[in-house]
């Protein structure tokens, strides 16, 4: 795939909501390749937080990194589901092209 048309996050997907609304955002225009290497590694040290947690009683604290790299991750890879899908991919677009 040459470099003008290898596939990109959209941007589209939020994460680490307030008060209903999202408070993060996927930046847009990265390379899925990179994308999904990110989420592995946020996927890889959220595992070893938990790991962590389980053994650690006395604070909620690995559990709760754990937790937003979690949230992170699946946001990476929601917003890479969303570009490699034909049909979710052309209504994102359109919407992320409006915003």
């Amino acid at each position: 795939m040459n470099e003008n048309t290898e596939l990109k996050t959209i941007g589209y997907t939020p994460f680490n909501y307030s008060a209903d609304r999202a408070l993060f955002r996927v930046n847009g225009g990265v390379p899925i390749q990179e994308a999904l290497e990110r989420a592995s590694d946020l996927l890889h040290l959220a595992h070893r937080l938990a790991e962590d947690a389980a053994f650690e009683k006395s604070t909620d604290r690995y559990a709760w990194a754990a937790h937003f790299l979690l949230e992170m991750s699946k946001a990476v890879i929601d917003d890479v589901v969303k570009v490699i899908t034909p049909r979710a991919g052309v209504e994102v677009r359109k919407k992320a092209e409006k915003q």
